[in-house]
């Protein structure tokens, strides 16, 4: 019997009827091309994109959908961390098909029977499957973008793997990543900023800046903070990031991407900078950093940035969403 994953989020996190979705989906991404109009992207190969509530993070995630050239593509990976099980490892799926407002998207057996075969992959549990949303949440916008091509999707969980665990499967996906008639989506928020997350990092002075950052205990913490808000800091600390992980096929040297794979992981050491998806980019920039050995550099440019809110006050919170594009131009 063909098992299904429900779209377990649809009508809480997002719209389950799906005309409204399908709406709501269209504006946002009519909206993103009429202020940007150089979209599709030639040699789009994948994106980085958010996976909060749609009321929050749909918007930008349309700006890294609408760089896609669907042409070709015939499978669709999709990488997100796990949030709701400790994982040492990424896991695929075990159902057969995804389900969304829009209907079904078929899962590649094939294509996930030969990463099981590496020994490297493990697979969820059904539970573990329709908990996790930071994949489910990129289903209809794939469902939405390639609803002209008979695609298959590849569902991969992240775990909380280490530095060379992510090169090894960037290593086992690099094929996957060079093959054109495959895309990738990289599913990550950006920055969850307030005492509800057990984050207060705040720096004091604009970057670049020798004056330190610290955490922040109480609004009377730090004098700075009538001068300089903290969501302000906030984007100089994602904008850190974000510079750190774009890449240019001008980049000098001959590993730009594992360059910045090391710079991203010091970043995070130094920082804490609670990037839920640092994992799977960390998996992304292994890819790049394999298919880089060939000679063939990447382009990976952020095209959105926004802050589900504006934090003034230790007691505020933030989520911010990034989205970009991976090219071979």
């Amino acid at each position: 019997m063909n098992s299904t994953r429900p779209a377990e989020h649809a009508g809480s996190w997002y719209e389950s009827d799906a005309q409204v979705l399908s709406e709501q989906l269209g504006g946002w991404l009519a909206a993103a091309r009429e202020q940007d109009s150089t979209p599709p992207v030639a040699g789009c190969r994948a994106i980085i994109a958010p996976h909060a509530g749609y009321m929050w993070s749909g918007r930008a995630a349309a700006w890294a959908y609408r760089c896609i050239d669907t042409k070709g593509i015939k499978r669709v990976f999709i990488l997100g961390p796990a949030h709701h099980v400790h994982l040492n490892r990424c896991d695929v799926s075990g159902c057969d098909y995804y389900a969304t407002p829009f209907g079904k998207l078929r899962l590649d057996e094939e294509i996930i029977g030969d990463l099981k075969s590496t020994g490297r992959f493990g697979t969820m549990s059904i539970g573990t499957d329709k908990d996790e949303h930071s994949i489910e949440m990129h289903l209809p916008y794939v469902y939405q973008t390639f609803k002209d091509s008979d695609i298959s999707v590849v569902p991969i969980l992240v775990g909380s793997i280490n530095s060379s665990q992510q090169k090894a499967y960037g290593s086992i996906l690099a094929p996957y990543f060079a093959d054109p008639e495959n895309f990738f989506v990289i599913s990550s928020d950006f920055c969850h900023w307030g005492r509800s997350y057990g984050y207060t990092f705040y720096y004091p002075e604009p970057l670049p800046s020798d004056v330190p950052g610290i955490y922040l205990k109480s609004h009377s913490a730090h004098q700075n903070l009538s001068q300089r808000p903290i969501y302000d800091s906030i984007r100089d600390l994602d904008q850190e990031a974000l510079g750190i992980l774009t890449l240019s096929p001008s980049s000098e040297g001959d590993s730009p991407a594992a360059d910045s794979h090391v710079k991203f992981l010091e970043y995070l050491d130094q920082t804490a900078n609670t990037i839920c998806g640092r994992k799977p980019i960390g998996v992304l920039l292994g890819m790049l950093s394999e298919i880089e050995k060939g000679g063939k550099k990447a382009q990976l440019q952020f095209v959105r940035y926004e802050q589900s809110s504006k934090c003034t006050s230790v007691t505020d919170s933030s989520v911010s969403y990034a989205s970009a594009y991976i090219s071979f131009p």
